[in-house]
């Protein structure tokens, strides 16, 4: 009875887990979208399969020895004195040992590997885009092309990106799930990220680290787009909008959420390393005059 009962139950986990993990994958770090995700999506595979070693032999002698020991089994040997085996103690201890330097090896490999600071190979120059963490919204500067994005990140597909990262107000984390690489944000300094989307595709980016009350909704929308397109898209920005100047960044500051996507057609071209540098004030904090603590749907636009 109880071979039976395994026995389906080990059916059914075979038949839902490819279900199962399909919808856990879309949209998520192993649904990689370029060549940095891919390569923590293969970390953490691999991490899985090694660890795996020693769970699923863990699980099946688990149930072995139970169903030797049974009750009714009288050919089950009972030793009350045994207490050492020196064969036992030498697998008990070395497949731990071998699985912490695998799991080691492949984890200090990845890293060099996938180093943020480290130019991905490519023909093609960088993309520059500068991030600046707000709260709470998402800044994209693009120091080549003279324009800004709120909320909104648009990168041309198969071109590498150069980030720049830092935050006008408290600690916080750029991530793009599925193009990897979770980095710091942090005010008074620059992290260095190097990602790329190997097709166009539309992803989600999103702030890991709590930041405040509107932390939840500090989301952005990551276009990935044909170098057409993305032209188009620059063309588009450049041809209206507002100018992104120490005024108008100075209502952008200040603490609000739920905004929605919108770009700036020219920036002040010193802005993110007085940003950086903190030569322009932190962002301020709560806004009492609005009676709230914050503002909110809209705030931050000129």
């Amino acid at each position: 009875m109880f071979a039976s009962m395994l026995s389906r139950w080990l059916t059914r986990i075979a038949v839902l887990a490819p279900a199962i993990g399909l919808c856990a994958c879309k949209g998520s770090v192993l649904d990689a979208q370029g060549p940095v995700g891919a390569g923590d999506s293969a970390i953490l595979i691999d991490a899985l399969l090694i660890m795996l070693v020693i769970v699923v032999p863990t699980i099946l002698l688990a149930f072995a020895i139970a169903w030797h020991f049974r009750a009714s089994n009288t050919k089950a040997t009972y030793l009350p004195l045994w207490s050492y085996s020196g064969k036992i103690e030498a697998v008990v201890w070395s497949v731990p040992i071998l699985v912490i330097m695998f799991i080691g090896g492949v984890i200090w490999i990845g890293s060099y590997e996938l180093d943020p600071f480290k130019p991905l190979p490519s023909k093609a120059a960088p993309l520059e885009v500068q991030v600046v963490a707000l709260d709470w919204k998402w800044l994209f500067i693009y120091p080549q092309q003279n324009i800004a994005a709120v909320n909104q990140l648009v990168i041309p597909a198969g071109v590498p990106i150069h980030f720049s990262i830092t935050s006008a107000s408290v600690f916080n984390t750029f991530f793009i799930p599925q193009l990897g690489s979770m980095v710091y944000a942090m005010p008074g300094m620059t992290s260095q990220l190097h990602l790329q989307a190997d097709h166009p595709a539309t992803l989600f980016g999103e702030s890991a680290h709590f930041s405040g009350d509107g932390f939840s909704d500090m989301n952005f929308q990551v276009r990935s787009l044909p170098a057409d397109a993305f032209a188009a898209w620059l063309n588009t920005v450049r041809g209206a909008g507002p100018s992104l100047d120490r005024a108008a960044y100075a209502v952008l500051a200040r603490q609000s959420s739920h905004i929605k996507p919108y770009s700036y057609k020219t920036v002040d071209p010193a802005l993110f390393k007085d940003i950086a540098s903190q030569k322009i004030a932190p962002a301020p904090g709560p806004q009492t005059s609005t009676g709230t603590g914050r503002e909110t749907t809209g705030a931050g636009r000129p």
